[in-house]
């Protein structure tokens, strides 16, 4: 029989262990798109710790997958910019083509697929050499990038052409193509690869589409009473992990929907700050952070309570986020 001081130490130990695990922290990156910076936040003390200064008009912002470095698109600059998360200085940039607005990172750190706004093209970057390795020519003002769960597919959307553009990645060659509602902004697969979801800024609504077969299944309209129908403007979308919820961000609404993963039934709105833009979760799903554009700040979410739980003020216009384990400094 284990005696009780034995025993009374393996406790001890796991109990270490687990309050190990729980303890990691987490940073978020939020890209200002007037005041060309970042700003870093602390997302467990939620505050902002600090702030980089980047190129001129910094939107897409993505980090690696092992946190080391953040990519943030600095449009006018015509460049994507890396940062060492580290030391938190410019190390480096890409190569992104002309006006890089969104961009997507495949899950093996190898390639970044961005679209440059006012060039109707993808360009492919290689992320080991930081070379453009291709360009692939799509709609006009493409914008989302979304890469397929199973990596053989970038979706990119174009605004003006009102598409979804289906890459296959070993080809570099558009496949498909799907009309959809008016100005689509944001693409974003389910982790599974049974759905694509698509927001449409002016057509106002969520495409629900079947990636496989390339067709939408369904159109998810938005609703706020007291709010004319101009005013909900579909942008960012954040999906969990298991499908389960999506929270979709209706720009001027100052709203961020929480739609039902399965039977994609508008659940309820939460307000949020001014012109809200687009979000990121931590690693651990226990938060959402959105960027508030109109009112510089972003707004901090609960996900399992589904309710907004704080504001941080950050820098002018912000308009991205990204979220990584934090490094040491």
């Amino acid at each position: 029989m284990r005696s009780p001081v034995g025993l009374g130490c393996t406790i001890i130990f796991v109990a270490q262990l687990a309050s190990a695990a729980s303890a990691v922290a987490y940073t978020a990156y939020v890209s200002n798109e007037k005041s060309n910076s970042i700003s870093i936040v602390d997302t467990d003390a939620m505050k902002v710790t600090g702030a980089v200064k980047t190129g001129q008009r910094p939107r897409g912002i993505e980090t690696s997958k092992d946190g080391k470095f953040v990519y943030v698109a600095v449009g006018d600059d015509d460049t994507i910019e890396i940062i060492d998360a580290a030391t938190l200085q410019v190390a480096g940039k890409l190569p992104s083509g002309e006006d890089p607005e969104q961009f997507a990172i495949d899950s093996g750190d190898k390639y970044l697929y961005v679209a440059n706004e006012n060039s109707a093209l993808l360009t492919i970057i290689d992320l080991a050499t930081r070379q453009k390795v291709g360009q692939v020519a799509v709609g006009i003002e493409p914008e989302g990038v979304a890469i397929s769960p199973d990596a053989r597919i970038v979706v990119c959307t174009s605004e003006t052409t009102s598409m979804a553009h289906f890459i296959d990645v070993e080809g570099r060659k558009v496949v498909g193509n799907l009309l959809l509602g008016a100005r689509p902004r944001s693409a974003a697969f389910k982790a599974d690869g049974s759905e694509l979801w698509v927001t449409s800024e002016v057509g106002g609504g969520l495409s629900i589409v079947d990636p496989a077969a390339r067709k939408t299944k369904q159109v998810v309209k938005f609703a706020i009473p007291g709010l004319r129908g101009e005013e909900i403007q579909p942008v960012g979308i954040n999906l969990t992990h298991d499908g389960k919820l999506g929270f979709v961000h209706l720009g001027p609404a100052n709203r961020v929907a929480v739609v039902d993963g399965i039977s994609h039934e508008v659940l309820k709105y939460l307000l949020v700050g001014q012109r809200v833009w687009h979000g990121a979760f931590t690693p651990d799903e226990k938060y959402l952070l959105v960027a508030n554009g109109a009112s510089n700040d972003i707004s901090v979410i609960d996900v399992a309570a589904q309710k907004v739980i704080k504001s941080i003020q950050v820098g002018e216009m912000p308009w991205g986020i990204a979220i990584a384990p934090t490094r040491d400094r």
